[in-house]
């Protein structure tokens, strides 16, 4: 039997996840409890991508268990053990601002939950895959140091500088910055990926992702930001745009681009490597380029305001270099860029009819 367990399953990595490896496993195991609702209201609710993957796919099996519930966990990996082969760990607490009004359930979920993973996969199916989505949030406000000049729409790095022509590469340190207490736990969770990969020697590869993206995100105000524009864009809902003018920049990676590159790393595993992971060059914007891309896919003018305030710890521009990840996995390449991501984000509602 050849078994692939996500967690997080009917969010946007996980549920996206689950569609491309269905018809790779036996079987394939989400677990998704739905806490994105808890976490952030009804509209943010993931039941309906659960009905849709159990409905789709004859092979998926749906558990509805806590992360942080270590002994539900461990009957889950001892009734399966070595048949598991690959672990995708998408389940998360995503918000900054979230995180700030209730840091320990944050730090739970994100730091003891990817533990409790870790160390089922390390005593009962050790020569499984484990990939984990971090985030590049792990750099704190690092690059806001960088050189960067306001243009008219965005803000961007100076031309002469090293990170200009591909993104912010992997050497970045991650100490001594402002992470916002999110950020703090992914790094906990980050460099404890790392250990069990290279401590231990289990297959692990640590994703650090740009903006995650795509037409299955139950996208808020607080999580999601393509996802939560667009919804706003079609409803007419006010949408506020917090500090730097608008023009802080994103890179943008479509949620089956990523899983494509967990899929490459699947198949020639590292123990323990790193890799930023994001749109890159090929698939950016910033926030006043995203609102008039939204503005031209649906016809309609968008009800937004500026605030001079911004969050705490969030980046002015962030592009991933991913060459690193090519370099490895040459075969490797995007599909999708932010107005094919918009596009399919609009339609996905379209099709919904709720937003919910």
């Amino acid at each position: 039997m050849k078994i692939a367990i996500v967690t997080g399953s009917a969010g946007l990595v996980g549920s996206e996840a689950i569609g491309f490896l269905a018809d790779k496993f036996d079987k394939v195991i989400g677990i998704d409890n739905n806490y994105r609702e808890v976490l952030f209201g009804k509209d943010a609710s993931v039941s309906w991508n659960m009905a849709r993957l159990k409905n789709n796919y004859a092979n998926y099996i749906h558990y509805s268990i806590d992360i942080r519930d270590r002994p539900a966990l461990e009957r889950l990996f001892d009734k399966y053990r070595s048949d598991i082969h690959l672990i995708i760990h998408a389940a998360a607490q995503p918000s900054h601002d979230w995180a700030a009004k209730d840091p320990f359930t944050d730090f739970s979920i994100n730091a003891t939950g990817t533990l409790n993973l870790l160390e089922l996969c390390r005593l009962n199916c050790p020569e499984a895959v484990f990939i984990f989505t971090s985030t590049n949030k792990v750099y704190g406000d690092r690059p806001n140091h960088l050189p960067l000049v306001e243009l008219e729409e965005r803000w961007e790095v100076k031309e002469d500088h090293l990170y200009f022509e591909k993104g912010i590469d992997e050497m970045m340190s991650i100490d001594q910055s402002t992470h916002s207490l999110f950020g703090a736990s992914k790094v906990a969770a980050d460099v404890l990926c790392q250990e069990y990969g290279r401590y231990f020697g289990l297959k692990v590869g640590v994703f650090r992702g740009g903006c995650l993206t795509g037409p299955n995100h139950s996208g808020t105000q607080f999580h999601g930001f393509l996802s939560y524009l667009m919804k706003c864009a079609i409803s007419g809902e006010h949408y506020t745009v917090f500090g730097y003018n608008g023009k802080q920049v994103r890179d943008n990676i479509h949620s089956f681009d990523l899983i494509n590159m967990f899929w490459h790393f699947y198949q020639n595993p590292k123990h323990g490597e790193v890799y930023n992971a994001g749109g890159g060059r090929h698939s950016n914007c910033s926030m006043k380029e995203a609102v008039a891309l939204c503005e031209n896919i649906t016809g309609k003018k968008m009800n937004i305001s500026y605030s001079d305030k911004n969050r705490v710890g969030d980046h002015i521009w962030y592009i991933s270099d991913v060459s690193k990840f090519k370099s490895h996995y040459p075969d490797w390449d995007w599909n999708y860029d932010v107005p094919d991501i918009l596009t399919q984000i609009f339609q996905q509602f379209s099709t919904r009819n709720s937003f919910a």
